[in-house]
């Protein structure tokens, strides 16, 4: 039996929601202590932008990831949604090795290792749909601002 589409989009979308509040749920006391405690690098956007930027993105990752989903069966599908979900675990734990662990040095390093995976994920997409490595690219430009930030707050705190 078939999926509808709206179903599939749902259904990643959720997904993707999901892990994102829950790393946002996990980091709430660090994330607090963040915002009260760390030296922030010049650009740093209010604290209320993170949430508003981090839902667009996930939902935009979601629904390039029902698009790979809804794609003909092939290597590059199934390639390019593991692909997918090994960048979502690391993107999860990097809050968790930033805001938790204040590790920044180390953050910065697994958020280059992010980079690296959405930009492979974002070539492994568009073998498959081009308009779905395109939905990636606000993700890919964020996480490289966000890597300006790590490495803000790396060198301003010690």
């Amino acid at each position: 039996m078939k999926r509808k589409p709206w179903i599939t989009y749902a259904l990643w979308i959720v997904f993707t929601e999901a892990v994102g509040a829950l790393s946002g749920w996990l980091t709430r006391d660090g994330t607090a202590l963040y915002r009260t405690m760390i030296e922030k690098p010049p650009l740093s956007p209010p604290a209320i932008v993170f949430p508003i930027v981090w839902a667009i993105l996930y939902a935009l990752m979601g629904i390039g990831a029902a698009r790979i989903d809804l794609s003909k069966p092939s290597e590059a599908r199934s390639g390019s949604l593991s692909l997918y979900l090994i960048q979502l675990a690391v993107n999860f734990f990097w809050s968790i090795i930033f805001f938790n662990l204040q590790a920044f040095g180390g953050a910065l390093l697994w958020l280059i290792a992010l980079w690296a995976l959405i930009l492979w994920m974002i070539l492994s997409f568009r073998r498959v749909d081009l308009f779905a490595a395109r939905l990636q690219i606000p993700y890919l430009v964020w996480v490289t601002f966000a890597g300006y930030l790590n490495a803000g707050v790396w060198l301003l705190n010690p």
